[in-house]
């Protein structure tokens, strides 16, 4: 794991790696006052999932209003087939599930450091790439809080994850070059990064009254992203943070993977998962299935040349009453409709021991009971990832659990009962704390960068 964060920061032998996280983080600070710090830099979480921004003005870091009030948006795009226009998150969510014609994406951060992110994705006549629709989407969370201020600012710290990409410093290096030349495009000019769990760090720090060893948790919709911070009241008043940051990691788990985990187990064999083909020994290709369980990939089974193999897998099908669910889905463009009912049920268990997923809505005659048993054990081979991270990132720190007095939790997958189970385990004498789970990182981010564009 050293290794590969040496890879991500680009730290020469014989240095360490905390040394040099904590020179990127602190540079750009001197010993400004606080009235000097103030800034209308913005602090963007693009999220997998949600996004916000964050500001820090005369009141402090706050988040602003993006969408009729919300100051947490959806990371969607609705393509409108009806008159040619593009929305974005609540709307673009809404007009998806108005069942109007048109194209919807999700969970667009997936696709940085992919091959998927130099592909092209057909809406209507004309192929748009990736690099396009994040920078579209950015631009739109520029304008949109833009309108809040004088003008859209022109400098950004973005956040970013421990690993875009796990295991492959060279793909987590290109994911953070296509988000920046996206920002580029999306109007801002001077750009700047953080990691995600020192932003909500920073955040968590504003409510501290003494000093404490913190474990911060930031598990969202596409990875689970750990910091082991020394924060107090004094320690924030200061520029130069460089000794107070023990440690960081992050593996790319979150809640769309729950999803996905949950889809594959519970919903996809009534679709034809593992499902016969009539040739001996062979199965119903597996990319269909997995592509429909996968937020950023659902789109592309909808082109014409998927569905006329689709149906030749019908054709050929031991078992086509299932194919022929898989089909419907697919030709009624309810893909993205039938992951929001497993999300729905995902988010369901949080709070009950039982959920009912009606799929009768997503062109299928099946009814399913979930309990929060089976969704847990779906999704233990995740947990224990996570768990394993949090276990690397204390020993980076040269730390034992017990040294942790706080565990911060941001990130809307905290809120799930086994993943707050699964970080208790790991520091069981922590004092959990909800953070704010759309906000925390947004805002810390706008703390760093009142320090780092001081003078705009």
């Amino acid at each position: 794991m050293e290794n590969l964060a040496r890879g991500v920061l680009g730290i020469p032998p014989g240095r360490t790696i905390v040394r040099e996280l904590d020179i990127a983080i602190a540079e750009h600070n001197d010993t400004m006052t606080g009235a000097q710090r103030m800034t209308f830099a913005y602090g963007v979480d693009f999220g997998t999932s949600n996004s916000s921004v964050g500001i820090c003005d005369a009141a402090g870091p706050h988040l602003l209003p993006i969408q009729n009030g919300a100051t947490s948006v959806p990371t969607a795009l609705f393509f409108s087939f009806d008159d040619d226009s593009t929305t974005f998150g609540q709307e673009a969510l809404e007009r998806y599930f108005q069942r109007e014609s048109g194209r919807y994406l999700r969970a667009i951060k997936s696709v940085l450091g992919t091959k998927l992110f130099e592909e092209t994705t057909q809406v209507q006549r004309k192929r748009y790439g990736f690099s396009e629709i994040v920078a579209a989407f950015l631009r739109f969370l520029r304008s949109a809080a833009g309108d809040n201020l004088t003008a859209p600012p022109t400098s950004v710290v973005l956040g970013r994850p421990a690993f875009f990409v796990d295991d492959d410093p060279e793909a987590d290096a290109t994911a953070e070059r296509q988000l920046e030349a996206a920002a580029r495009a999306a109007g801002f000019e001077r750009i700047a990064f953080q990691f995600e769990p020192i932003a909500a760090a920073l955040d968590y720090e504003q409510s501290v009254n003494s000093e404490q060893i913190a474990f911060v948790a930031d598990i969202g919709g596409g990875t689970s992203d750990f910091s082991v911070v020394r924060v107090s009241p004094e320690r924030a008043r200061s520029s130069d943070r460089r000794q107070d940051i023990l440690g960081f990691a992050g593996v790319h788990i979150g809640g769309t993977d729950f999803d996905r985990q949950l889809a594959l187990a519970r919903v996809m064999p009534a679709l034809g998962l593992r499902s016969p083909l009539r040739r001996k020994g062979m199965n119903a290709p597996l990319r269909y299935f997995h592509d429909l369980a996968t937020w950023h990939r659902i789109g592309f089974l909808y082109d014409p040349n998927v569905l006329t193999e689709v149906r030749g897998v019908l054709r050929d099908s031991a078992e086509p009453e299932r194919i022929k669910r898989l089909l419907a889905v697919l030709e009624q463009r309810k893909g993205h409709e039938l992951l929001a009912a497993v999300e729905s049920a995902k988010i369901e268990l949080s709070q009950a021991d039982l959920a009912t997923l009606d799929l009768v809505d997503c062109a299928l005659d099946i009814c399913l009971q979930i309990t929060r048993t089976q969704l847990e054990a779906t999704v233990a081979s995740s947990l224990h990832r996570i768990r394993s991270r949090i276990d690397d990132v204390l020993r980076m720190a040269g730390l034992t659990p017990d040294a942790v007095s706080a565990v911060f939790l941001t990130g809307g997958a905290t809120r799930m009962p086994f993943v707050q189970q699964t970080i208790a385990a790991a520091i069981p004498n922590g004092r959990l704390i909800a953070g704010d789970v759309f906000g925390s990182v947004a805002k810390g981010l706008a703390l760093d960068a009142a320090m780092r564009f001081a003078d705009q």
